[in-house]
């Protein structure tokens, strides 16, 4: 996962920005290279199947949270699809880091990795 500070965020290209309220099956998403979705605030989970919905359709570009983000839920945001985020500006990019490596892998499967572990082939 990909952090963005708030400042690159800011001045980088505009992507594709999803409302909490919009159908994630509904949107076009050829030719987008990247999509934000955000968290007005940590309670508000929407984005997260925004996120998986994406992924499932087939979008292969950035999904980037934003908003209210907290390094708690970055596990569950890479399990669910997003491949960036913005952290709000009172959290630490580099312990979320180390949160991110505390699993080398999940055994159901997920956005990312469909497959459950037990279905994978023993190399």
């Amino acid at each position: 996962m990909q952090f963005i500070s708030s400042i690159e965020h800011s001045t980088a290209a505009a992507g594709l920005a999803l409302a909490n309220d919009v159908d994630a099956h509904t949107v076009s998403i050829e030719g987008v290279q990247r999509i934000d979705l955000h968290f007005p605030k940590f309670t508000d989970g929407r984005a997260f199947s925004q996120a998986f919905v994406l992924r499932r359709r087939g979008f292969e570009g950035d999904i980037r949270a934003h908003g209210d983000v907290l390094i708690d839920q970055l596990v569950q945001m890479q399990r669910s699809g997003f491949s960036s985020v913005v952290l709000r500006d009172d959290q630490n990019a580099e312990h979320g880091k180390k949160l991110l490596s505390h699993y080398a892998s999940f055994y159901q499967g997920d956005a990312v990795h469909p497959q459950p572990h037990f279905a994978k082939e023993v190399a």
